[in-house]
């Protein structure tokens, strides 16, 4: 009689820990985030992972800074709530972060540091797993050496361009010699392999933003060890395999094919990164929709950057 009130008693157990998981499945995976602030549309990125049978864990973008962890994701009758502490100096409050699956989307709300109350939705990330490898055209320039056609000034909706454009055309150079707005191409594209040559004075800070959603980080990167946050890093997702950075003040050489959400990128000859998987947009993206074609996008507001021969050759 003990033995079957034992087994009646794990059964019991199996079907619980297996509703709980089927629960869970529906709110497990990646989100794309739009957030309403001010009438604002500002993107935002989250991912749901099983942590054991039981609980869930995660990661989330904000609207700038990289990927952050999310150590406990609850959810119970289709609501769902998190709180990571502050990823900021100015920050002195946890972000709590509520929400209700309804209808595949998640909608809710995001209690901010500061103390503002902001609304979101979240649609499921598309995987972007392509059945085979694309055919790319020739090279073509999307930078003609002379003056700024074809490229646009823009702003993040949560941090509009400070002031008049800073970014000149200089002797075939596209230079932005102080901190001040991003840059974007005119023009979208899907999957493409990129050439760009840049160089970055010592202390400063760029990036390479991939359809303007996945930055391709470039620092002052000469001697350290790689990063993921840094010189040849998918900002906070992808770590590069080694770092062969030149000094400060010298130019170096991007190489990248983004396939899908697959990226190869070589850094001054050498292959950093392999056909890795970027999980979701980075930091300071134009926009969380990731099905759709993007921009090629240089990063303006961390200090002084230059940029030569830009060619892409788009897929066919």
């Amino acid at each position: 009689m003990q033995k079957l009130i034992t087994n009646v008693h794990l059964i019991i157990l199996c079907i619980l820990c297996s509703t709980l998981a089927i629960s869970a499945q529906s709110v497990e995976g990646r989100w794309d985030i739009t957030i309403t602030k001010r009438n604002k549309k500002i993107p935002s990125w989250l991912e749901i992972n099983h942590s054991g049978v039981k609980y869930l864990n995660g990661r989330f973008v904000g609207s700038g800074g990289s990927a952050r962890p999310i150590s406990r994701v609850n959810f119970k009758d289709n609501k769902m709530s998190f709180a990571i502490p502050p990823q900021w100096d100015r920050e002195d409050k946890d972000l709590v972060v509520e929400a209700e699956l309804k209808d595949g989307k998640l909608e809710g709300t995001m209690n901010q540091p500061n103390g503002e109350v902001v609304n979101w939705v979240g649609v499921k990330a598309p995987k972007l797993i392509k059945s085979q490898e694309p055919i790319f055209g020739k090279p073509m320039a999307i930078f003609n050496g002379k003056n700024l056609d074809g490229w646009q000034i823009i702003g993040r909706e949560d941090r509009p361009a400070v002031g008049e454009n800073q970014w000149v055309v200089e002797n075939g150079v596209l230079r932005s010699p102080k901190s001040g707005a991003n840059i974007r191409t005119t023009k979208t594209f899907g999957d493409f392999k990129l050439h760009v040559e840049f160089r970055v004075p010592e202390g400063s800070n760029s990036g390479v933003y991939l359809r303007g959603r996945y930055e391709t980080q470039i620092t002052d990167g000469f001697g350290i060890e790689p990063s993921a946050i840094e010189l040849g890093g998918i900002y906070g997702f992808v770590k590069p395999l080694e770092m062969p950075a030149k000094k400060a003040g010298e130019w170096q050489i991007y190489d990248i094919t983004l396939v899908g959400r697959v990226v190869t990128v070589m850094l001054n000859g050498k292959t950093t990164i392999y056909k890795a998987e970027i999980p979701g947009i980075t930091g300071g993206a134009i926009d969380s929709n990731e099905s759709e074609a993007g921009p090629i996008m240089f990063q303006g507001d961390h200090g002084p950057i230059e940029f030569r021969n830009i060619t892409i050759a788009a897929a066919k």
